[in-house]
């Protein structure tokens, strides 16, 4: 039996992610999806930048879809990396910067999350909240 990420737990996963961007004091575009990068739930925060939330799908689709986070692919997909031009395949979406995580259950990808409107660190910094309300479900 493949395990994904419930829409109930994606509720979660959003709400605590929405939690830490409060408290970072920034607006973010917050988007979750189960393991194949399709889309369960997205939050946009008042006062978000627009330009972001495709970023925020984007980055969540990204980790789904390489099952890593989005910033362990910045070395690699500069000029001289191995898989330079990534970002460029796949329609444009798949990010190479901060802010997106697979979401992981017994070794499995189930899901990912992905914020975006911030800086990076605080993207990272609002996915990684939304990834310990997952791990503190199951």
């Amino acid at each position: 039996m493949v395990q994904e990420l419930t829409l109930a737990e994606s509720k979660t996963v959003l709400d605590a992610a929405e939690e830490k961007a409060e408290e970072l004091g920034v607006p973010l575009n917050l988007a979750v999806t189960n393991s194949e990068g399709n889309l369960l739930g997205f939050r946009r925060m008042d006062g978000a930048k627009l330009v972001a939330s495709n970023i925020a799908r984007n980055k969540a689709y990204t980790a789904a879809a390489v099952k890593k986070p989005t910033h362990e692919l910045k070395e690699g997909a500069e000029p001289g990396g191995d898989v330079y031009g990534l970002h460029t395949t796949d329609e444009g979406r798949v990010v190479v910067f901060g802010g997106g995580f697979p979401v992981e259950h017994d070794g499995v990808v189930v899901g990912a999350v992905g914020a975006s409107g911030g800086d990076v660190s605080e993207d990272m910094e609002a996915s990684q909240a939304g990834l310990e309300a997952f791990e503190s479900l199951r």
